[in-house]
């Protein structure tokens, strides 16, 4: 797998993953690659610095041995980075229910109902839900809502 930096036409800069880069030509020859804002198929390899990785012997050395390093900013149109106003948004919104708000799993339809009912305290909770439940909450009147963004499973 090769991951490219891509450029379209209208100046928007996205990443996109290759089996290989007769693949990405193939692709592209055809009108596959498309980028991911605008939708415009005049796409172009844009400029990337080269990914490399430590040798084995430097990689499993001792973080003591290991010389500091200064804090590494994604490249612009990284995925790890927003990519849009929008993309910042959802950032934050998921940041401020984290911070704020506790995880309750796969409880979320027993305790939201609860919390309902008034036999437990009322909070803010985020959770998982099957569909059948959290339309069986909005029909009982237990005010919920889908998060905009998938919720990492916590293990604690």
């Amino acid at each position: 797998m090769i991951n490219y930096t891509l450029k379209c036409a209208e100046g928007h800069r996205f990443d996109s993953w290759f089996q290989s880069a007769e693949a990405f030509d193939k692709l592209k020859a055809s009108g596959m690659v498309a980028c991911a804002v605008c939708g415009d198929t005049q796409v172009e390899k844009a400029m990337m610095a080269p990914r490399v990785r430590p040798a084995r012997k430097a990689a499993s050395k001792a973080p003591e041995q290991e010389a500091p390093r200064a804090e590494a900013k994604p490249a612009p149109g990284a995925l790890s980075a927003p990519a849009s106003p929008a993309e910042q948004a959802l950032r934050d919104l998921r940041k401020h229910v984290e911070a704020n708000s506790d995880y309750v799993g796969k409880d979320f339809a027993s305790e939201a109902r609860a919390m309902h009912e008034g036999s437990t305290p009322e909070r803010a909770i985020y959770g998982e839900a099957k569909p059948e439940e959290a339309k069986a909450l909005i029909e009982e009147g237990v005010p919920v809502a889908p998060l905009p963004f998938s919720i990492g499973r916590k293990t604690n």
